[in-house]
């Protein structure tokens, strides 16, 4: 497996130390794993869509903002 630098605020890495029951590598990984994955469907959808670019870049700000959502909701139930 390899390994990836992230930076992060102070103020981020002292609210992640507050919640020490959480394996931080581990809720990445799974954001990660999961973003990817909704890249795969959104490009296997695009190739039989008639979208035009604006649709697309419409969608993936939904998509980001929900996916954003939904990542500080499985870290605030402390998911690890």
């Amino acid at each position: 497996m390899r390994n990836i630098t992230l930076s992060i605020t102070d103020e981020t890495k002292n609210k992640m130390e507050s919640h020490p029951e959480v394996r931080w590598s581990n809720a990445v990984r799974v954001i990660i794993e999961r973003k990817l994955n909704d890249f795969r469907i959104a490009e296997a959808l695009a190739q039989k869509s008639r979208l035009t670019e604006k649709d697309v870049q419409a969608l993936s700000k939904k998509v980001n903002r929900a996916m954003g959502k939904h990542a500080k909701g499985l870290l605030n139930e402390g998911y690890s």
